[in-house]
């Protein structure tokens, strides 16, 4: 799973955002960069690790050896949990996992060397292991 190797601050404010700021689209890694196809988000959602590795491992299976997967997002943001059954109060809980707070219109996977079938149906499975929808766009050449 992905997590950080160091960080510089361990917890990090709530940062509660409204549904109309967190469905702004994002404005950053919005192209395919990579690959020929990619995993477009078209709802925001946080992503922790465990699912971005979810959704990776059924990409990588389904494209088989032929294909290469580009993973475009890290989740470097701790989320903190209280241990159960503990009263209130006694500060912020430990550090549990790490997040990636995905906005409309980020890129989060590319594949490349794969039919455009077999992208769509590795994109459509990897979304059922994600919180957000997504959909499957094109590379644009722009080199002519």
């Amino acid at each position: 799973m992905l997590f950080p190797k160091k960080v510089k601050h361990r917890k990090w404010q709530n940062g509660r955002m409204s549904e109309e700021k967190r469905s702004t689209p994002d404005t950053r890694g919005i192209t395919v960069s990579f690959g020929s196809y990619g995993l477009k988000a078209t709802s925001a959602s946080r992503v922790r690790s465990n699912q971005i590795e979810a959704a990776r491992r059924v990409i990588s299976r389904t494209l088989g050896k032929t294909g290469k997967i580009w993973i475009r997002i890290f989740p470097d943001r701790p989320i903190t949990k209280k241990a159960a059954e503990l009263p209130m109060g006694k500060g912020k809980g430990d550090p549990d996992h790490f997040v990636f707070e995905v906005k409309p219109g980020r890129i989060i996977f590319e594949v490349e060397g794969v039919t455009e079938d077999l992208a769509k149906e590795a994109f459509r499975k990897a979304t059922a292991k994600l919180p957000l929808k997504g959909n499957l766009v094109r590379r644009e050449d722009t080199r002519a």
